[in-house]
């Protein structure tokens, strides 16, 4: 018997805000220009989820090369262009955000990008004013996901115990997180190239919907 959900600890990029089409396009024409040969169906497969720190050790790796110490501040500030240019959230979930609030739900966001990034996307989409207080990034714990690090870190600073606690991913890595927590996980599917049947096997709930939200939560 679980406790009662007093937290839900969202993921930022693909469940707030519909940026992993647009990062994950700029992130495989920049490894393509290193040299390495992935297309995007892969580049989503092998980094949604991860940080950019990750994303080069992986690269290097298999390059057989370094890709330079600005590698990876490169493609934050390619990233930040493209954003720039504006971000959509992920289709209902503003409604269901502001519905979680109205009934005193604790929210958070939990995301292996950085603060400015999640303030950029949040801003540019027009959540940010909903959840700016309460954002969690990666280089606030020694281990991003799929360690659990980042959602215990996220629970204990909202003073939650972690069996009290949904989070709501679209990455394996992420629910592999929320799992290795001790969380119940949803995994959101709503994006065509989101890989269910790895979420499900990660051990995630899944849903397609946001607006399935509310009574997925009553279900916990």
């Amino acid at each position: 018997m679980r406790d009662k959900v007093s937290l839900v600890i969202f993921d930022c990029d693909g469940v707030l805000v519909e940026t992993e089409q647009q990062a994950n396009q700029l992130l495989t024409r920049l490894l393509n220009e290193e040299g390495l040969d992935i297309d995007y169906a892969t580049c989503r497969q092998e980094f949604v989820g991860t940080t950019l720190e990750f994303v080069q050790r992986r690269a290097e790796a298999l390059l057989g090369r370094a890709l330079g110490s600005d590698w990876v501040n490169h493609v934050r500030a390619e990233t930040e262009k493209v954003f720039q240019a504006g971000v959509d959230a992920v289709p209902f979930v503003r409604e269901q955000v502001e519905l979680l609030n109205e009934q005193g739900m604790a929210l958070c966001v939990a995301s292996s990008g950085r603060i400015s990034k999640m303030k950029l996307t949040l801003g540019k989409s027009g959540l940010l004013p909903l959840l700016k207080d309460v954002l969690f990034s990666a280089e606030m714990v020694g281990k991003g996901k799929p360690a659990p690090d980042l959602f215990l870190f996220a629970a204990e600073e909202m003073g939650v115990i972690p069996h009290q606690c949904v989070v709501i991913e679209d990455s394996v890595p992420g629910v592999q997180a929320g799992v290795a927590a001790g969380m119940k996980v949803f995994g959101y599917t709503g994006d065509p190239h989101t890989d269910s049947d790895a979420l499900k096997k990660a051990g995630a709930t899944l849903f397609d919907d946001m607006r399935s939200l509310p009574a997925l939560l009553e279900l916990v």
